[in-house]
């Protein structure tokens, strides 16, 4: 297994502060591409993302490759929004992605935050945000305003109790305040990415054991772990899957003990 020296990286948004030492474990330096990343979709309502957050990601790993003349890319794409089993709670998702455009191989990492500081709130002064501002740990998490959640906001990136208290005032009523979800200016979220991409260096320094391509890791699971009381099938998980998204060489591996009943159809139905 070789690895590059150097890959390229399609960030606008200082994610090299996070992707960077994990990599250069590695021995593999990056270079940041001089690409427009909120072309790929932003998180306000002036460019929709298209496709997939693994399409984006990709998209914007191309695209730094082919800024930068390297053969190697990687690039991050985040989601956020309400979680879907549990009411009043936000739900971030990150996907870290590695392409080689020689070979056409992606490697994955993908993670799930239960605790994004993702948040909104309509105020029209500074006072009425007071509560928000506190809760979202302004300034060091930046504030968007806009005048509605389906508009274009006023500002990004706004840090300050001048600049939010000026940006306010140019509303007729309340305006709609939201976190600034770039890792830049998101410090939670860019611990998020730091972690994930910790997991993918970790991951593209075990190779294949068929063809040695770099990458070797979790691919998926299986559900199906037995219930500890009867012995039914539950939704768990019972076996990992992993894999070289190189030359699709997989290995299914067993999980260990048993579902807790609660989780069982059968105990619990």
């Amino acid at each position: 297994m070789t690895l590059p020296d150097r890959a390229a990286l399609g960030t606008l948004h200082g994610k090299e502060a996070a992707i960077a030492p994990p990599l250069s474990t590695l021995g593999i330096t990056l270079v940041v591409a001089p690409i427009d990343t909120d072309a790929f979709g932003t998180f306000t309502a002036e460019t929709p993302r298209q496709g997939t957050m693994e399409q984006a990601a990709r998209a914007k790993a191309r695209a730094a490759i082919a800024a930068t003349g390297l053969r190697h890319g990687i690039a991050s794409e985040g989601a956020f929004g309400p979680h879907p089993y549990l009411p009043f709670t936000p739900l971030g998702q990150e996907v870290l992605l590695w392409h080689d455009a020689e070979t056409g191989q992606d490697v994955i990492e993908r993670t799930r935050d239960t605790r994004p500081n993702y948040d909104h709130h309509e105020a029209a002064t500074p006072e009425e945000a007071q509560p928000f501002l506190t809760r979202i740990n302004f300034p060091e998490t930046a504030v968007i305003v806009a005048p509605s959640a389906t508009c274009p906001p006023f500002a990004k990136g706004i840090r300050d109790h001048e600049t939010l208290a000026a940006t306010l005032s140019r509303a007729t009523g309340k305006s709609f305040l939201q976190t600034d979800m770039r890792a830049h200016m998101n410090p939670r979220r860019m611990s998020v990415i730091a972690s994930l991409a910790t997991r993918l260096a970790q991951r593209l320094s075990v190779p294949c054991p068929q063809c040695h391509a770099p990458g070797w890791g979790l691919l998926a699971t299986d559900p199906g772990l037995p219930c500890g009381e009867c012995d039914t099938p539950t939704r768990l998980p019972a076996f990992d899957i992993h894999g070289c998204t190189a030359c699709g060489t997989t290995d299914r591996r067993p999980r260990p003990g048993t579902a807790d009943p609660a989780h069982c159809p059968t105990c619990n139905p």
